[in-house]
């Protein structure tokens, strides 16, 4: 991999394992716009950036030398050889197909509070949905970020900022539903310390994923997915409808629950299980596998 800055540019060659459209409409974030020029212009953790890819190069707009050490290093995951990861995955065919398919995915490491926060929208939702959502939440009780020609942007909302939140708001204007007061309550938990996010950083997964299921909205799918794309709990398997198919169609040969196909999935894949996920989520999902 070679990175060169340039006039608030950022390039990066000879990383083929890296491709925009692989990485954000692979389901695991929310806040992206796809151009007219096929870049995807995205936010985290205050910052607007936009990201291409043109041949074998990466074109991160937005990102200087400093921004990257700090923010985008880790959020894209750069430390990590996806190359043996995926040599690693691919012993049998169905992995290899789906690696294959996948090949630019890299599993973003996400804020922890907009993360939670997500993926409590998304239980029972489409993605079109969530992303406005998220959106209208951001322009409510974010910061204002700047604008371009397209739209304006505003950072995710803090514990503090959101836990004054009215849920009646939430449900009308952000048109989050029955999830409204669920998004409150886990903001003012959070805020309070009551479910302690840095603690949750430190434990085996098991205990983790029973912290995050005290708050509101947070089941065993939407706990898994916090876990993996916020925590860097890379043996997370979360299982969605998806997920659940392909796993019954490819391995599991039968009808079976999510909970035996999640703890399934982590025995078959081990400490890869988070990767495998996202490589059979999106080649399952693309290809609409078990459908």
């Amino acid at each position: 991999m070679k990175i060169n800055f340039d006039d608030g540019f950022c390039k990066i060659r000879d990383l083929e394992e890296f491709d925009p459209r692989d990485i954000f409409t692979c389901g695991q974030a929310f806040r992206w716009y796809e151009e007219d020029d096929d870049s995807f212009t995205f936010i985290t953790h205050g910052k607007v950036s936009n990201a291409k890819k043109v041949g074998d190069e990466i074109i991160l707009k937005g990102v200087d030398e400093r921004s990257f050490s700090e923010i985008f290093y880790d959020y894209f995951d750069l430390s990590r050889d996806y190359k043996k990861v995926m040599e690693n995955l691919a012993k049998d065919e169905v992995m290899k197909r789906a690696t294959d398919y996948g090949k630019g995915i890299r599993i973003l490491n996400q804020d922890k509070f907009e993360t939670i926060i997500s993926f409590i929208i998304s239980a029972n939702n489409q993605i079109p949905r969530i992303k406005k959502a998220i959106e209208k939440i951001s322009e409510m009780y974010g910061d204002y970020l700047g604008e371009d020609e397209n739209r304006k942007y505003y950072s995710f909302p803090s514990p503090d900022k959101l836990a004054l939140a009215r849920p009646e708001d939430l449900r009308e204007f952000a048109r989050v539903g029955f999830r409204d007061k669920r998004i409150v309550e886990t903001a003012k938990l959070i805020k309070s310390g009551q479910v302690n996010i840095s603690e949750i950083e430190k434990m085996d997964l098991e205990d983790a994923r029973k912290e995050l299921q005290l708050l509101p909205g947070v089941g065993p799918k939407v706990a898994d997915c916090i876990l993996l794309f916020a925590f860097d709990r890379k043996e997370s398997f979360p299982v969605d409808v998806w997920i659940k198919r392909v796993m019954e169609e490819l391995y599991l040969k039968e009808v079976t629950p999510k909970s035996k196909i999640a703890i399934r999935g982590r025995e078959v894949f081990g400490e890869n299980a988070g990767f495998a996920n996202q490589y059979l989520f999106y080649y399952g999902r693309e290809n609409k596998l078990g459908k």
